[in-house]
């Protein structure tokens, strides 16, 4: 086992399913500690339990992201739980909006926002002043081909990813030099978040029509953000997009 992460913290919002279990599951085996946070407090126990024999150290607390006292208190205590908070990773996400933008009301364009674009600034703002600023170290922010081109029914949602994407790049050129700020885009991942895109014979389509014939996993998203975390010191403000091929595939299915 690699030990890339030994000595090193990281905190995952969203972390107790899908990418983000996906990712604390690479950086516990990389021998990092990792703080799994999310709203329910039995889904991030049942999560910790799960990755409790891996050989880093996993604890949980909940919170809402959309909350600054929660993030603050959710961060004092990571810190003083672990001694450190060395890598950040914003991954919760919502997605209350089905349909055309223009058609999309006041109240899930804001949920959408608080979530997917103040949460992550918010948070990152907290560990900068918390650790960051004097200690230096990685900021990774999960967004989404869909910030990357536009979509029939899930255009809100990837307005606000791009907005991510941009504020990646925002962040990298104001956060160095000891820390650096990247981004994920991934494709469409076998999650119950994006089951609606994947369930039955669609992701079955969308898998034939990928160059790498198969729809992506949260531990394929996982290894990319432990190669962000650990071994990319000369890399920031930059997106990675980590979609199965789907951008360079001959014919596109809309998704």
């Amino acid at each position: 086992m690699d030990n890339k992460l030994a000595g090193k913290t990281a905190l995952v919002t969203g972390g107790s399913a899908g990418i983000g279990k996906g990712i604390a599951r690479s950086f516990l085996e990389a021998g990092g500690n990792v703080m799994i946070t999310s709203r329910k407090a039995e889904k991030c126990e049942r999560a910790a339990a799960d990755l409790q024999e891996l050989p880093g150290q996993v604890d949980w607390r909940i919170s809402h992201v959309g909350q600054p006292e929660q993030a603050a208190t959710v961060m004092d205590e990571t810190i003083d739980r672990f001694g450190s908070l060395d890598i950040l990773v914003n991954n919760a996400a919502t997605n209350p909006y089905h349909g055309p933008m223009i058609d999309v009301d006041a109240g899930r364009l804001d949920k959408t926002y608080e979530i997917n674009v103040r949460g992550p600034l918010l948070w990152t703002q907290l560990a900068w002043s918390k650790w960051l600023a004097e200690h230096g170290g990685s900021v990774i922010n999960i967004a989404s081909v869909g910030g990357l081109k536009t979509s029939r029914d899930i255009g809100v949602y990837c307005m606000f990813k791009s907005t991510l994407i941009h504020m990646t790049k925002q962040l990298g050129a104001e956060l160095g030099p000891k820390t650096t700020v990247n981004c994920i885009a991934p494709g469409l991942i076998k999650t119950d978040f994006a089951r609606v895109l994947w369930d039955g014979d669609r992701g079955a389509a969308i898998a034939e029509a990928m160059p790498t014939k198969r729809l992506g996993e949260p531990e394929d998203i996982g290894k990319a953000a432990l190669f962000l975390a650990a071994d990319a010191p000369w890399m920031t403000g930059q997106t990675m997009v980590v979609d199965g091929g789907e951008f360079v595939r001959v014919d596109s299915l809309g998704v």
